[in-house]
């Protein structure tokens, strides 16, 4: 893999920021469905999207990361495992030399499952847990999800895995308990991978109660030099390097550079945490597919030119912590050229204050899957089975939620 132009600089990050023919951290969701409701999902998913990429599609995209020599895929969703072909196409990714890294709930992981996991020597899963304990755990990711993950990982773990993940989301709640997360990834033989939360998805909903306190980032990043070595980040906590020394992983912004999203049906966005409008670059459904969207999309191509720093240029920072995240700069109501929301340094939170009560005018993600995208009703709902086969919509393979195939009246 090169360069798409060569720049002066010694260090490997340098050429990152100016984009590389193929990219290094590919995420790919393939479904919108799921059998959980996470608060903090970054996806909005529940429900399966009906114009999902067919099998054929997926396997042609799998074809160009082939040819463009990228060496792995992220694989999320929603609930990746319930795609009735997900094992098909996780077995033609590998067989095409394109390694499979996907994030699961553990809902699928059975003991037979995780010995055919086990096997696969281009295969690496990431379960997620985010809390430590399962009153922390489950009132972010659902009743019952506590019990779920930790019975994958004990299925993984007997069957010979070794060094999957166990991947966290940090929250306020979550903070003080790393040193139980590290513990129980070291029990079960696993990683641990910490993430940052962004206010992506539902995420933008729970954001302003769940994220870490200004007092609680400087413990993460405390915590993250004492442990750095052994724990993974990828580039969520660039921005905590202006608290002095840079942490391991990706220290920038890589949307468009050397990261970018493939949702379920074939759009591709800038970065995972960025589903919008804004940043979508393209369809893989377009001519040319996802190389072209990737080489050639205008949206990745202004990415990629030198950043000015805007409003933190006259930081003495900016060149470590790069300005932040753009996506919880956008899905906060934030200017893309001024702080991170979460700037150590307390820029931040002054423009947070000045928000709009109702914060009006703070942009939405442009797609919705939950369960539920309305508030409850207060009210009965009368429930009428509809036994007419002609008049019943067809229900999802995909479609975990037992009330399938219902309608209300």
């Amino acid at each position: 893999m090169t360069t798409t132009t060569t720049r002066p600089g010694t260090r490997l990050v340098d050429l990152f920021e100016y984009g590389l023919d193929a990219p290094i951290c590919l995420t790919w969701e393939l479904t919108y469905a799921c059998n959980l409701s996470c608060a903090h999902c970054l996806s909005s998913s529940g429900r399966r999207d009906p114009r999902e990429l067919s099998t054929a599609e997926c396997k042609a995209v799998i074809d160009e990361l082939e040819a463009m020599q990228v060496f792995y895929v992220n694989i999320g969703g929603g609930e990746p495992t319930v795609r009735p072909d997900f094992w098909e196409l996780l077995d033609y990714a590998t067989a095409h030399h394109v390694g499979v890294k996907f994030s699961t709930n553990g809902v699928r992981i059975t003991p037979e499952v995780a010995e055919r996991l086990a096997a696969n020597d281009y295969v690496d899963v990431q379960i997620s847990l985010d809390g430590a304990t399962p009153e922390v755990n489950d009132a972010v990711r659902g009743p019952g999800s506590y019990d779920t993950a930790l019975r994958a990982m004990r299925n993984l773990r007997d069957a010979g895995m070794k060094n999957f993940k166990l991947s966290v989301v940090c929250t306020r709640h979550n903070i003080p308990q790393m040193d139980a997360f590290k513990a129980i990834a070291d029990e079960y033989g696993a990683q641990l991978r910490l993430t940052r939360l962004r206010p992506s998805g539902r995420g933008a909903d729970v954001w302003d109660e769940l994220h870490p306190r200004q007092e609680q980032q400087r413990e993460l990043y405390d915590w993250l030099v004492a442990h750095g070595d052994s724990v993974l980040t990828g580039d969520s906590f660039f921005h905590l390097s202006a608290y002095g020394e840079a942490l391991p992983g990706l220290n920038l912004c890589g949307a468009g550079r050397v990261v970018c999203l493939i949702d379920p049906v074939g759009d591709v966005y800038a970065c995972p945490f960025a589903i919008h409008d804004e940043f979508l670059a393209g369809s893989i459904r377009q001519p040319g597919g996802f190389t072209r969207v990737w080489r050639e999309s205008e949206l990745f191509q202004g990415l990629r030119e030198p950043q000015t720093g805007g409003a933190c240029a006259s930081c003495g920072f900016y060149d470590t912590c790069k300005g932040g995240c753009m996506a919880a700069k956008f899905f906060t109501g934030l200017p893309l050229d001024g702080p991170d929301p979460e700037c150590v340094r307390g820029h931040g939170e002054e423009l947070l204050a000045r928000r709009p009560e109702d914060r009006a005018g703070i942009p939405k993600p442009s797609a919705d899957h939950s369960h539920r995208t309305s508030p409850p009703r207060r009210r009965p709902v009368p429930v009428t089975l509809m036994t007419s086969r002609p008049e019943r919509p067809p229900v999802s393979a995909c479609e975990e939620n037992p009330l399938a195939g219902l309608r209300l009246t």
